[in-house]
C-alpha cells in the first residue's frame, strides 16, 4: 500500500463520478469520514473518536463555515466562547482546543490529499489551513488546574462526614426504613474513597472480586490490596490499572463487613459490582456525587470540598503521617513530576518498606528498618 492510500486518505472518501446535490456537505462528511479511519488505523477506539466528531461538528455550527473556510481567527472567537459565555474550566478549552488542531492538522497533510481535492471541488485557495497555533491556544504549565478553591477535608471535617454517613444508617434502621441498606453501603463507599485515595469513577467501577492479599500486609486479609481496574486515562489510551496498598485498618474492617455482611442482603449474589443498587444494578458516579452533596451541605460543610476532596484527602494525611513521597505518588497512580523523577524506578522491597512505615502510625508499630522517624 503506497502513502497515498493511507487510511483516512481523501480519493479513498470521496466517490467519483458522483454529482452531490449538496458538495459542501459530502466533502465535511467524507473528511471526517476518513479522519475516522485514520483514528481507527492508529488503534484508537470508537468511544473516543465518536466524542470528538461531536466536537468538530459543533465548531462547524459556531463559525458557519467549513473546514476549508475556516482560520486562526475563528479558533479565538471560539475559545473566548467557551470562557467567557460557558465558563468552561482551562483543561476542559485546551482539550477542544487539542482536538480541532488534530483535526485540522490531518486535513492540512499532504499525505491524505484534502487539501487538493478541495481546491479541485470549490476553486484555487480554498483548502483547509491549520487553526491551532501556541498562541491561540492554551498551553500544559501547571499538573494541576482544577479550582483553587478546591481543597482536601481537615482530619476533624474528614471524620465528621463519616461519622454522618454512619448516622444516617442508624437512623433508617430506628425507623425501619428501606434505605438502610443503601445507607450503609453508602457510607463505606465514602471510606474507601478516602481509604484508598479513589477518584469517584474509579470508586463506582470496583468489582468484589478487585481486592486481594498482601503478603506486606498479611494482617488484613484478603483487603491487603486493591487492583483499581478503571483509572484515569490518558487521552485515545485505555484505562489505567494500578494496585493500591491498604494502609488503613479501620476502612479495611469497614469494607469487609460490607462484603461479608451488608452487600449479601441486596440479593445481587451474581452481580460482579462491589457497590450494588437495591433494584440489582452499580452505583453510578452521579448517584455518589448527589449522596456526597446531600451528606455536605447536611453538615454546613463549605462547597468548596467536593467528592474529589477525599482523594486530597488521603494524599495530604499520608503526607503528614510521614508516608514516603513516592509511596503515595504510587498509590495515587500520578506520574513522576520533576522533583520525584529520580526516585521513579524503585525496587519492591522500597515499596514493601514503605508500606510498613505508612502503617505504623496505625498499628503502633516501630519502624520496621530500626530507624528514628
Amino acid at each position: 500500500m503506497g502513502r497515498a492510500d493511507l487510511a483516512g486518505a481523501a480519493h479513498l472518501e470521496l466517490v467519483s463520478g458522483v454529482v452531490q446535490l449538496r458538495p459542501e456537505d459530502a466533502m465535511f462528511e467524507a473528511m471526517l469520514s476518513g479522519w475516522h479511519a485514520q483514528q481507527a488505523a492508529r488503534g484508537l477506539r470508537d468511544d473516543t473518536i465518536a466524542p470528538r466528531e461531536r466536537l468538530v461538528r459543533r465548531f462547524l455550527d459556531f463559525t458557519s463555515e467549513y473546514p476549508w473556510g475556516w482560520s486562526p481567527g475563528h479558533m479565538d472567537e471560539w475559545s473566548l466562547h467557551l470562557t467567557a459565555e460557558q465558563h468552561l474550566a482551562p483543561s476542559t478549552i485546551r482539550s477542544y482546543q487539542c482536538t480541532l488542531r488534530l483535526f485540522t492538522e490531518f486535513l492540512v497533510d499532504g499525505r491524505y490529499g484534502w487539501a487538493v481535492a478541495c481546491e479541485q471541488a470549490f476553486g484555487p485557495g480554498r483548502h483547509p489551513v491549520a487553526i491551532a497555533h501556541e498562541w491561540n491556544t492554551i498551553a500544559h504549565l501547571n499538573d494541576y488546574e482544577g479550582s483553587p478553591e478546591a481543597r482536601p477535608f481537615t482530619r476533624e471535617e474528614m471524620q465528621v462526614f463519616l461519622d454522618y454517613a454512619d448516622e444516617q444508617v442508624e437512623r433508617a434502621a430506628r425507623a425501619k426504613r428501606k434505605g438502610a441498606l443503601a445507607a450503609y453501603r453508602d457510607a463505606t463507599l465514602f471510606k474507601v474513597m478516602y481509604g484508598w485515595g479513589l477518584r469517584r469513577t474509579e470508586t463506582s467501577k470496583l468489582d468484589v472480586v478487585d481486592w486481594g492479599r498482601n503478603p506486606a500486609a498479611p494482617e488484613f486479609g484478603r483487603y491487603g490490596m486493591l487492583n483499581v481496574r478503571y483509572g484515569k486515562a490518558k487521552k485515545g489510551q485505555p484505562p489505567r490499572r494500578r494496585n493500591v496498598a491498604s494502609v488503613m485498618g479501620w476502612a479495611v474492617e469497614a469494607v469487609a463487613d460490607y462484603v461479608e455482611n451488608i452487600r449479601p442482603r441486596f440479593g445481587c449474589e451474581n452481580h460482579p459490582a462491589l457497590w450494588v443498587t437495591e433494584r440489582g444494578g452499580r452505583v453510578k458516579p452521579a448517584e455518589i456525587n448527589a449522596r456526597f452533596v446531600a451528606y455536605r451541605d447536611a453538615l454546613g460543610l463549605p462547597a468548596a470540598l467536593v467528592p474529589h476532596s477525599t482523594r486530597h484527602s488521603y494524599v495530604s494525611h499520608l503526607s503528614e503521617d510521614g508516608a514516603d513521597r513516592r509511596f503515595i505518588q504510587c498509590q495515587v497512580g500520578h506520574e513522576a513530576d520533576s522533583s520525584t523523577a529520580v526516585y521513579t524506578h524503585v525496587s519492591s522491597d522500597f515499596m514493601n518498606t514503605a508500606l510498613r512505615r505508612a502503617l505504623a502510625p496505625a498499628l503502633g508499630a516501630d519502624d520496621p528498618a530500626g530507624r528514628e522517624r
